[in-house]
């Protein structure tokens, strides 16, 4: 990281300005911490799973939302997605190497959080 808040471009040379409104990272920042992108990476991050499977593991998202998620997360390159050419078509998604090096920091966080709540005794349904 080059001034705490830069990143430097591979082979470019030219660093990335996080803050400026056209930053590529700072697009891809904003979709992997979305409302719903930051559980897609963690549902994913144990193995594939089918859509159906990936939306019964959200609670609350729509399919909707899900698909929109899903394919803003592909064409960062952190998920892949595999077609199956059957009746209905059967669509599973997992990681990228890419998207298990982003998701890594967000499952230990999730990790942090949920042990910590745990070792408080707090309510999971508050």
């Amino acid at each position: 990281m080059v001034g705490g808040a830069q990143f430097r471009q591979a082979g470019a040379g030219k660093p990335y300005d996080v803050f400026h409104t056209d930053c590529p990272a700072r697009d891809m920042v904003d979709h992997v911490t979305s409302r719903w992108g930051i559980w897609v990476l963690i549902s994913l991050r144990s193995n594939a799973l089918r859509f159906y499977e990936l939306r019964e593991s959200i609670q609350g998202i729509s399919e909707k939302m899900l698909a929109q998620t899903l394919r803003v997360l592909v064409r960062d390159g952190l998920v892949w997605r595999e077609v199956q050419p059957t009746t209905p078509p059967q669509v599973t998604y997992g990681l990228t190497e890419f998207g298990r090096d982003v998701g890594e920091p967000l499952t230990e966080l999730f990790d942090r959080i949920t042990r910590r709540l745990s070792a408080h005794g707090v309510d999971r349904q508050s």
